[in-house]
């Protein structure tokens, strides 16, 4: 059996999904010192006027370093009816947004204390909608060396190569004015392709 090591993500992009697929075994990465500027907190998706990204605030830390499944969601800012708002006006128009519309928005009115626990819920949602069943298991420790280590190999800043990913175009509304815009959030290919969306990763 294969197995991957991977971080939590927000709304994670579509690579990240793809390893959901491909691995026997997900082991999920509860126990590393919490880095900033990931898809821990963050997701990208296709708005009106190109790549947008979401982010989550998170509470500043009692510690210099504090292990991801301690990271608390800050209520700062109001930025669930941002990040609503936003999913909103970004795929109003895409075919499949009113199918799934009711599945997403509960997200944006509960409150959450840690984000591992936002994070897992909205996976295990979209997980379903997209029929896949990965197996999950939570770290108890950490290990620096694993191999299909993708915990920083996916990330908005300097992804490293990835020789089993390669982005399929597909549909999206603001194509001819953009192009394709590649590994978004999953929410993208979800709202624009629906139940095909499998298809493409």
């Amino acid at each position: 059996m294969q197995a991957a090591y991977m971080s939590t993500a927000y709304l994670a992009p579509v690579q990240y999904y793809s390893k959901l697929i491909a691995f026997d075994e997900i082991y999920l990465e509860m126990e590393e010192n919490y880095p900033k500027q990931t898809y821990r907190n963050r997701c990208h998706i296709a708005s009106s006027s190109g790549v947008q990204a979401l982010t989550i605030p998170i509470e500043k830390a009692a510690a210099l370093k504090t292990p991801t499944r301690d990271i608390r969601i800050s209520n700062h800012g109001h930025w669930r009816h941002i990040h609503w708002n936003a999913l909103m006006s970004a795929y109003n128009l895409t075919p499949f947004f009113e199918y799934y519309e009711d599945d997403f928005r509960p997200f944006y009115e509960k409150k959450y204390t840690f984000l591992i626990d936002f994070n897992e819920a909205l996976r295990l949602i979209i997980c379903d909608l997209l029929q896949i069943r990965p197996v999950i298991i939570p770290t108890t420790s950490y290990k620096p060396t694993v191999e299909n280590d993708f915990r920083q190999a996916i990330t908005p800043r300097h992804p490293l190569p990835d020789d089993r990913f390669m982005p399929r175009p597909y549909y999206q509304v603001f194509r001819d004015k953009h192009g394709f815009l590649p590994n978004l959030s999953i929410v993208d290919l979800l709202f624009n392709m629906g139940p095909e969306s499998i298809l493409f990763m």
